[in-house]
């Protein structure tokens, strides 16, 4: 997961503001399962958007999203890894 400072970075450059309250309540250590629980995401949207408005809304969707991403991406490469070697181990593919 991305800190703080990053997300209000993708946010600055995103939409012109920061939203470092949103990214910090989110990431708040004491909450921070509670606040990245997927099935509250409609329940804590609306709350940021009657705050913020629909952009703030999409910027708790976005630190959501960033924090998703940056735990699985890597899912991606080890299954090509995985893929090029079961390839090469049947001739397949040269290592």
């Amino acid at each position: 997961m991305p800190p703080i400072d990053r997300h209000v970075k993708i946010s600055q450059e995103k939409t012109g503001k920061e939203y470092r309250e949103i990214h910090e309540w989110i990431d708040d250590p004491e909450h921070k399962n509670e606040r990245h629980d997927i099935t509250r995401v409609l329940e804590f949207s609306r709350m940021f958007e009657d705050k913020y408005g629909q952009e703030g809304a999409q910027e708790y969707v976005r630190h959501l999203a960033d924090d998703l991403n940056g735990k699985f991406n890597h899912l991606v490469e080890d299954v090509q890894a995985l893929m090029d070697k079961t390839l090469a181990y049947f001739g397949l593919k040269t290592p």
